[in-house]
């Protein structure tokens, strides 16, 4: 049965969060305690996010243990909490509800009259961070949780109004699927955590899954240009779709780019809708506009106002977002990108800006997706004019497969392999110049790289 989240928090109970220190939690925890719950949590290790959870008034610990949960009247953990956590086992020994973050979230979602989800492979965190612009520049006051630091408002948690909810929607292990999206976004769907999904025509079935969540009211925007997601809605109701060919209902026409910047205009069913001038570059970004404009068109949001909220939008923290100069000029670019479709839209981006090379410090993401994925990542890597890779960030898993760093070094001409980030940012200093770009790249911590590249 659905646990409703309202109750314990109108009656003010304490809720105990593993794992409060990634972003999702972290900004349900801020959520929580503005409408005053008592919020305990645990995590592995303190960070700036947990430093300022304590300041606010969370009780944190940092180990997990069993005795944490005791005083709790319900139990969030995150997705990579297991049933075999101390914490998860005592709960369930005491009979304290234990309910997913996702859960959290979609029960929350019910009491919005509108919940915007952006769903994908790729570009969720950039497509949320732009939608939150336009709705609060059309006045909509929304609540918005999004898997990035956005400038616009001061972290990944805005606590607004309760006409419109507009959060990013992730499918690892299902967890979209109890999210209630009155306006699905599906942005892409590409063959991506492995470890979970079988193979694509699973991740093809969870977001065929998400559609149907949409009730009869509401709408799936859907990219017209992309197969995948073109099987996933086969079978939804109300569907609109974006993209840059003319069978789409929400198209781009006039396009042009300076500098890998686009301008636009949008036609909706062949209507204008409006004039568009990103402040973010990349083809990509101008699909992820087109899907927003979508969302914004069928929820009455004028043309002006998206035009305007899009303008405002200048990219969210690890989004090609620029971090400085190296003490010989060369640009520093630090990306999230970890999977290869979003690699080579962020390399297309970049040569599209004018850089004489472009240096790509690579950390990959979990052993399974390098495994998976090797071959590919190969080809769009071999794309810069040089590599440098960093040793494989493990996240949740072990080296059971035995896959190195080096052994995709090996099908990339002129790839170097370093153990160490100190190592890297060295080795960039010396073979970068004015002129040069180095992207630190993936999902991991090599954005750390920046820290030593940086001219002080």
């Amino acid at each position: 049965m659905a646990i409703s989240i309202q109750r314990y928090m109108k009656e003010h109970k304490t809720i105990h969060l593993i794992g409060i220190g990634g972003v999702s939690m972290s900004a349900l925890a801020d959520l929580l305690m503005n409408h005053g719950v008592t919020v305990t949590g645990s995590d592995r290790q303190e960070s700036p996010t947990t430093e300022r959870l304590e300041k606010n008034g969370a009780y944190i610990t940092y180990a997990h243990l069993p005795e944490n949960v005791d005083g709790a009247s319900l139990v969030i953990r995150t997705a990579a909490v297991h049933d075999d956590n101390l914490e998860v086992i005592r709960a369930r020994e005491r009979g304290i509800p234990v309910i997913e973050r996702a859960e959290a979230w979609g029960s929350l979602m019910a009491d919005y009259r509108e919940a915007v989800c952006f769903a994908g492979t790729h570009g969720k965190t950039t497509s949320t961070s732009m939608m939150t612009m336009i709705t609060m520049q059309a006045g909509l006051d929304p609540t918005v949780m999004v898997g990035s630091n956005l400038p616009a408002i001061d972290g990944t948690l805005r606590i607004g109004a309760h006409g419109c909810f507009v959060a990013e929607a992730c499918e690892y292990c299902n967890s979209f699927l109890s999210f209630r999206p009155t306006i699905a976004v599906i942005l892409n769907v590409d063959e991506d955590h492995l470890d979970f999904f079988r193979d694509i025509d699973d991740i093809i079935s969870s977001f065929r899954r998400f559609c149907a969540l949409v009730p009869e009211t509401g709408l799936v925007v859907a990219n017209a240009d992309d197969p995948n997601t073109v099987r996933s809605v086969r079978n939804a109701q109300h569907v609109t779709t974006f993209g840059m060919s003319e069978r789409a209902d929400v198209r781009a026409v006039d396009v042009s780019a300076r500098n890998g910047f686009y301008r636009f205009t949008v036609l909706v069913r062949e209507q204008f809708y409006a004039d568009i001038r990103l402040a973010v570059p990349g083809q990509h970004n101008m699909m992820n506009a087109l899907a927003c404009c979508a969302a914004a068109e069928f929820m009455g949001i004028p043309g002006e106002a998206v035009a305007e909220g899009l303008a405002h939008f200048t990219g969210s923290s690890r989004r090609f977002q620029v971090m400085g100069k190296t003490e010989k000029g060369a640009a520093v670019v630090d990306d999230y990108a970890h999977h290869p479709s979003e690699m080579q839209a962020t390399l297309q981006a970049a040569r599209q800006m004018g850089f004489q090379r472009i240096f790509c410090a690579f950390q990959p993401h979990t052993y399974s997706r390098t495994k998976a994925l090797l071959n590919d990542f190969a080809a769009v890597l071999s794309t810069c004019d040089q590599a440098v890779l960093a040793p494989i960030y493990a996240a949740r898993e072990k080296n059971t497969i035995g896959i190195y760093s080096e052994d995709l070094a090996a099908l990339v001409p002129g790839a170097v392999c370093f153990q160490d980030f100190e190592e890297i940012a060295s080795y960039l200093k010396s073979n970068t110049k004015s002129g040069d770009l180095i992207l630190t790249m993936g999902a991991g911590n090599i954005n750390t790289v920046c820290d030593y590249l940086i001219a002080q």
